[in-house]
Parts: C-alpha cells; structure tokens; sequence
C-alpha cells in the first residue's frame, strides 16, 4: 500500500497547538479592544458599553498630531520603498543571471534579517553625524530609514508577481515593434499593478507600526502613533490607549487584509 502524503494535520496534537499559538496570539488583541469600549475609567473593571473613551482619543491634540505624523511618514516611505523595489524586482527577474545576483538578493533582504535594534543603532550613529554637521532635524531621517526598511517587505509581492507572469504577450509587443518602455508602459505595468499596490500597502502598514526605528531616530515634535502610545504607556494605562490602539489595529487589518485580496490567486 502507498505511503499517505505527509500532513500536519494528522499529527497527534496538532490542532490543539495551533489553538493554543492562535489563542496566545490573539486573545490579547479581543481583550484590548473589548476594553476600549468600557465606559469606567478602571482598568479591569467592566462598567458599561461605550464610545466615550474614542471620542475623547479623537479630541486628543497629542494624538491627532502624531497621527498626521504616521500617516504623512508611512505615505512617503511606502512610495519610495514601493518605487526602489519595483525597479530592483524587474531588474532581478527581467534579466539572465549575472555575477553577484545573489550578494543583490541578500541585500534587499537585509533590513528582514538583521535585527531591527541593531539596524536602528546603526541609523543612530550615521545620521547623528549627518545632524551635527548640517543642523537639519526634520522629518526627512525617518523618511529615509522607513523607506530603507520597507523596501523588502515591497519587493517580496512584487518580486513573485513577475516570476508568475507569463512572458508571452511581453514577446508578443516586442515581436510587433513596441519599444521595451512602451511594452512595460502598456503590458507589463497593467499586469503588475496589483502586486505594486500590495507592496505599498505591505510597506506603508509596516512602517506605519514601527517603534522601533522611530524611536530612535526621532526628533523633539516628531511623535509617531507607536511612539506616542509607548510614551503613553509609560505614563499611566487608560482606556483612551485602548482605544488609540485599536484604532491603530484596524488600520492595519484592512490595510493587510487589502494586500492579501490584490495578491491571491483568483480561482
């Protein structure tokens, strides 16, 4: 008798590991966002259900300036990292391999496996240097770091779309005379539209959650959502963080959940 496929499922206890990593995962974000609703002002302690505490988030000047701040950063970096990994993608994928294909490929996948603290550090130094010798302390450092970190998590769907892709109706518009900008203008841009708005999705949403990288790197006034709920935190917990939170969590649901409905195969 054949020897069944090997399936995970199958293993014992499987299932129950899965529901308890889902659950760990999970559980914690319902409880954030079922707190949000309590109308008390103690932690823990269910009072009524409520919207108070989000009105009184959106009436936070504090908040609303460091939203601006996220919204206006993540937009940036996610069209630089977006357009920096567009051309990386096509020119990995449209081209015969060449001699340090692979050196390129581990670069643009080095933001993703080095850790983010280290990489923060390592932005501190230089750009510490860069504002002591020019005075400038805008915005433009984060914009520049959260574009360098996002570019992998752009080039990723992008990178697979044009592997996916058949060549044929490519050859075809250079079989018919089409100059290689006006084939890519007319045929391949059109096709690889979905996969470049999932990676500016991907990249905005990723920088529109780091902490990390902000925090290090940002100047007096230059409070990000993260950021700011971190500082927050510090201070005292209320529902009004709760509520911030959650905000900040279906922000990027949908933006992960768009991402996921533009990438997936149509049956």
């Amino acid at each position: 008798m054949a020897d069944r496929a090997f399936d995970t499922r199958r293993l014992p206890g499987a299932a129950t590991l899965a529901i308890a990593c889902f659950a760990i995962l999970y559980l914690p974000m319902v409880i954030l966002v079922a707190n949000s609703f309590n109308e008390g002002r103690v932690i823990g302690q269910w009072e009524g259900l409520s919207l108070h505490w989000y009105g009184k988030a959106l009436q936070n000047e504090a908040f609303v300036a460091a939203a601006k701040t996220s919204l206006i950063l993540a937009t940036l970096a996610a069209m630089i990292a977006t357009i920096t990994a567009t051309m990386a993608a096509l020119a990995t994928t449209r081209t015969r391999g060449f001699k340090g294909e692979g050196a390129i490929h581990i670069t643009l996948n080095q933001p993703i496996m080095v850790p983010e603290i280290v990489l923060a550090i390592a932005l501190l130094i230089i750009i510490a240097q860069i504002k002591q010798a020019t005075g400038y302390s805008g915005l433009g450092y984060l914009v520049i770091a959260h574009s360098a970190f996002c570019i992998p998590f752009a080039y990723m769907p992008i990178r697979a779309r044009l592997e996916g892709m058949d060549l044929t109706l490519e050859t075809a518009a250079a079989d018919l005379y089409a100059s290689r900008f006006y084939a890519f203008r007319k045929v391949t841009l059109p096709l690889l539209a979905p996969a470049i708005l999932a990676g500016f999705m991907l990249a905005f949403v990723i920088s529109l959650d780091d902490v990390v990288i902000s925090d290090f790197l940002k100047s007096p006034g230059q409070d990000t959502l993260p950021t700011y709920l971190l500082g927050e935190l510090k201070r005292n917990l209320t529902s009004e963080i709760y509520a911030i939170s959650s905000l900040l969590l279906l922000i990027s649901v949908l933006i992960v959940g768009g991402s996921w409905l533009l990438t997936r195969k149509k049956t």
